[in-house]
């Protein structure tokens, strides 16, 4: 099992970003000074005069001219190809600054492996925040720009912000930061292996799930649109709406299947108890699981939670470079999958497309939807494994940057908050079905990939407000939820002194019964009080605190560990599990945000 390589960002998206996000930055930094070329030598007898040339074919040009990733090589053979000179090679870009024909502008916008094509010139940052250390107004990967790209900024000026919507998170906890303190999140059941430690309880020692909730509903304090939208504030999409906040991951990103099936099952029957409302489950999760989906127990626990009037959206994986299929549970068809766009650096969605680490589906099943999921800027979780590991994905002192199929399921949690907020009626099939019918086509990217297209939440707004929002379900049908947890796990392994949790059996060593469990899923049963098959895992109760109660494990682990106040420290599994491509190495060295990238061998 693994958590689902959610963070995951590359060099090479990591590289589009700097430039595409910020043309005025690439236009500050990369002016180029060229020469033209020497005339040649008079000969002797000249050859008759050529006809004068035009204006439109002798004026030249220059520009910056950004590849795609890997095409730097493509980019200067089409610049030659147009008849211009490239002046400097700018590899962080995988481009050139050049001279170029102004006529032939726009062939080489169309010529291959070329990404974008602008002046170079001299220019000034002019919507730098500095409360943040971003620029709001051209970066693509800030929250600010990704609401206006899906929407949600219509249904702000509404007023309509995702109030009195809870949205849970399985995840790897809420770390208590600003912009996830002011009354957005409460602390449900803490299933991972931290929670037999008070100091880690609740808390986020990974870093993902404090993405996440930010992404969905971070605030810096409740107030009203002008307050949120004000300079140097953080806000989420669903700035009014609710966090529960179930962990199930550890401090080393460790969980096995079992603990997100319990705590799904949990968010299910408790949706509208003890003063909740739980509308939406965002599962930025996912397994590499290949057993079929209609006898996945995974599966068939997102589908109880669907039919108790939860919308439940699911990342599509980060694959997608080698393994195309979707991840479990996004492979069930009556769930609401997600895949991430790259918006290329701009705000309008024609020009988007697939990244490359997106998982892309097969005829069998591909992703409903996508949303922005490259370099999106949410809260740092300070001292986090991620934030220890990769301090180069830091901007500013709050935020940091993701790239995944998680951050594009985060954003469209979001914003079904706020269409379940302006609508509360609304069924988890009319919500999905309108988000589905109003998404737009991007003709950059590729069809049936992308699913339906980019979600756009104002346009799905209308489609329900206007009563035409489909409660038609999956063609397909609900599932039987008989499977095995060895197949829901996939190929990653829970290990515990070197003993890897396999077979049918939970983080207790109890035995798992397939028909036992399907049915009580089916009558949103299987957990009595703080007990899930057959072991207690947590309280039963709210504390004065606002949180889910604890209680201690007794017993041993599969492994015969003892549970007692023990951190859970090994870290055999985090490296799989949340996917070591995700903040580390080719994606954040080298050239991409640290020294080496803005001194002299980058800019010189």
């Amino acid at each position: 099992m693994r958590f689902r390589r959610t963070l995951r960002t590359t060099l090479r998206t990591r590289r589009r970003d700097t430039r595409a996000t910020s043309r005025r930055l690439a236009v500050l930094a990369l002016s180029a000074a060229a020469a033209l070329p020497a005339g040649a030598a008079v000969a002797a007898v000249r050859p008759p005069a050529p006809a004068p040339a035009t204006a439109a074919t002798t004026a030249t040009t220059r520009v910056v001219v950004r590849g795609l990733p890997g095409s730097q090589r493509a980019v200067e053979r089409a610049v030659a190809a147009v008849g211009g000179r490239v002046t400097r090679s700018l590899p962080i870009i995988d481009g050139v600054a050049a001279l170029v024909p102004a006529g032939a502008l726009g062939r080489l916008r169309i010529s291959a492996g070329v990404a974008a094509v602008t002046p170079d010139a001299a220019g000034r940052v002019l919507s730098l925040d500095p409360a943040l250390g971003y620029d709001t107004a051209t970066d693509t990967g800030g929250l600010p720009l990704i609401r206006t790209i899906v929407g949600a900024d219509k249904l702000w000026a509404k007023g309509l912000t995702g109030k009195g919507v809870d949205v849970a998170v399985i995840d790897t906890g809420v770390a208590p930061v600003k912009g996830l303190t002011s009354g957005n999140v409460v602390n449900g059941p803490d299933l991972s292996f931290d929670s037999q430690r008070a100091d880690l309880r609740y808390r986020d020692g990974f870093g993902h799930g404090t993405h996440m909730a930010s992404i969905i509903a971070g605030r810096d304090a409740a107030g009203t649109v002008p307050s949120y939208t004000a300079p140097g504030t953080f806000t989420g999409l669903a700035p009014d709406a609710r966090v529960v906040n179930v962990k199930v991951g550890a401090s080393d990103g460790m969980a096995d299947v079992s603990q997100v099936i319990a705590a799904v099952d949990w968010v299910a029957e408790n949706r509208d108890r003890n003063g909740l409302n739980i509308r939406v489950l965002n599962l930025s999760y996912g397994t590499d699981a290949t057993q079929d989906w209609r006898l996945d127990p995974l599966s068939y626990a997102a589908e109880a939670a669907w039919r108790r009037g939860i919308l439940v959206v699911v990342a599509a994986g980060n694959d997608g470079t080698t393994k195309v299929n979707l991840a479990n549970p996004a492979m069930d068809p009556n769930l609401l999958a997600v895949g991430a766009s790259d918006p290329r650096g701009t705000v309008t969605t024609t020009d988007d497309v697939l990244p490359p680490f997106s998982n892309r589906g097969t005829a069998d099943r591909y992703v409903d939807v996508v949303a922005p999921g490259t370099h999106v800027l949410g809260l740092r979780d300070p001292n986090g494994a991620v934030d220890q590991a990769y301090p180069a994905s830091r901007v500013g002192t709050r935020l940091t940057r993701g790239s995944g199929t998680s951050q594009a399921t985060a954003v469209v949690s979001g914003a079904a908050a706020l269409l379940f907020g302006a609508n509360p009626g609304l069924s988890p099939n009319q919500v999905k079905n309108a988000l589905v019918a109003t998404a737009k086509v991007s003709p950059a990217g590729t069809p049936k990939k992308m699913g339906a297209g980019i979600v756009d939440v104002a346009a799905a707004a209308n489609v329900v407000g206007a009563g035409k929002a489909s409660s038609a379900g999956a063609s397909a049908g609900f599932g039987q939820g008989t499977g095995t947890l060895e197949g829901a796990r996939g190929s990653v392994h829970a290990v515990d002194g070197g003993v890897a949790l396999t077979g049918e059996r939970d983080i207790f060593g109890r035995a798992w019964s397939p028909s036992t469990f399907a049915a009580q899923a089916a009558a949103w049963t299987t957990w009595s009080a703080g007990t899930w098959n057959g072991s207690t895992w947590t309280g039963t109760t709210w504390s004065t605190a606002g949180e889910w109660t604890t209680t201690a494990w007794t017993g041993t682990s599969w492994g015969g560990t003892g549970w007692s106040g023990r951190a859970w420290t090994p870290r055999t599994f985090a490296a799989n599990s949340w996917d070591g491509r995700s903040w580390v190495s080719d994606a954040w060295s080298g050239r991409s945000w640290v020294s080496s990238a803005w001194a002299s061998g980058a800019w010189s």
